[in-house]
């Protein structure tokens, strides 16, 4: 029977032309796919989590594949080594299942920028990490990476060119350190755009050499304008370090900055279907596009309806299509329905959110129930 294998891959990129298969060089990719056919005797592809570019290393990438040979799953990493080139690294292999895929999994990535910041450069360096003359002030670069984390419109952050829809991205932490000559950027999020973390890196370079005042971080970010943000950093001193997969649903979400504030309520989707989404307030030139990329997040994780509440304006309405989904107006029953499923704590939260905002209150506003339109489902009685 076919089976499903999770390999987690290390590799020096300073040899391949990036992760993905092309014509015009060799990819870490095509080194898996020819290598681990020709140990398991059967075609096979590996589907890569991160495309990483030209030059860019890893040092845990993941990626899975498909087979119906019987070695065991965590004997391949072992067997797949012993013919890989030096610069390639299978770390581990193991049976995961068979509808699991690295790049629809909820997952952390982080990446390391290394920059060696001195007079003259170091020739062990120079496949590594980037090499900075000017010196490099590490407290500026701090405060201008702090308006970065959060959930954000990262558009003057990616490659001008890419044809990506959504440009809201999430950064958990981003932590510059210098240790002697070394300055390490490490930046930890939901996902990034095409070049976004050499983008920032490249940003928050120009500001550790006073190019840009720490502030201009915030100014670039408002105005999704690629051309306003720093140099794409060169690609060898950026390191996929790691993915960290989400084993279980946080219970709450909450975002906010200047664009947004909302909450989503997670804890039912497992065993009812059901997620909570509460706007608190949004940009109306945002509406569309927040409404759109969190019911879609919620179906994503096993949602088969989301309830939808806006606190601040009552611009949902019923009917309406939003990418693949259709909002309801509420019917009878509807508010019985949605206060029997949650617990004490969460009804407790849910009424101080509705309750205690700034614009409509919970009694004003309408919750509205979000299907797929495909289904041509609709809300409860």
């Amino acid at each position: 029977m076919k089976k499903r294998i999770k390999l987690v891959v290390a590799y020096d990129g300073t040899n391949y032309c990036g992760w993905q298969l092309q014509k015009n060089g060799v990819t870490i990719e095509e080194i898996l796919n020819r290598e681990l056919t020709a140990l398991l005797k059967e075609p096979i592809t590996v589907i890569g989590a991160s495309r990483t570019d030209a030059g860019v290393h890893a040092l845990g990438n993941v990626a899975v594949f498909d087979t119906e040979n019987r070695m065991a799953a965590d004997k391949i990493c072992l067997a797949a080594n012993q013919s890989l080139p030096e610069d390639i690294r299978i770390q581990s292999s193991e049976e995961v299942s068979p509808d699991w895929h690295p790049r629809k999994a909820n997952c952390t990535k982080t990446y390391e920028y290394q920059i060696v910041n001195r007079r003259i450069s170091l020739p062990t360096e120079r496949l590594y990490a980037y090499f900075c003359y000017y010196p490099l002030d590490v407290e500026k670069m701090r405060q201008a990476a702090a308006f970065l984390v959060g959930e954000h419109d990262f558009k003057s952050f990616c490659t001008a060119k890419s044809n990506v829809e959504d440009t809201v991205r999430t950064i958990y932490c981003l932590d510059i350190k210098r240790d002697g000559d070394k300055i390490v950027l490490r930046v930890s999020g939901s996902g990034f755009l095409y070049n976004m973390v050499r983008i920032l890196a490249g940003t928050l370079i120009r500001v550790g050499t006073g190019a840009y005042p720490p502030e201009d971080a915030a100014r670039i970010l408002a105005a999704r304008d690629r051309r306003l943000a720093g140099p794409t950093a060169p690609a060898k001193g950026l390191t996929l370090v790691g993915m960290e997969y989400e084993k279980e649903l946080p219970s709450w979400r909450h975002s906010e900055n200047e664009m947004w504030s909302y909450y989503i309520l997670q804890s039912h989707i497992i065993k009812e279907g059901t997620a909570y989404f509460m706007v608190v307030r949004c940009e109306d030139d945002e509406w569309e596009r927040l409404l759109l990329r969190h019911i879609h997040h919620g179906f994503q994780n096993g949602a088969q309806r989301v309830f939808v509440i806006d606190l601040e304006k009552g611009r949902l309405k019923d009917r309406k299509q939003i990418g693949y989904y259709r909002i309801h107006k509420p019917k009878s029953g509807m508010f019985r329905e949605i206060g029997e499923l949650l617990d004490e704590e969460e009804g407790k939260r849910v009424r101080e959110i509705c309750f205690g905002t700034g614009g409509e209150s919970g009694k004003q506003a309408e919750w509205y129930c979000a299907v797929d339109a495909a289904a041509d489902a609709v809300c409860p009685e």
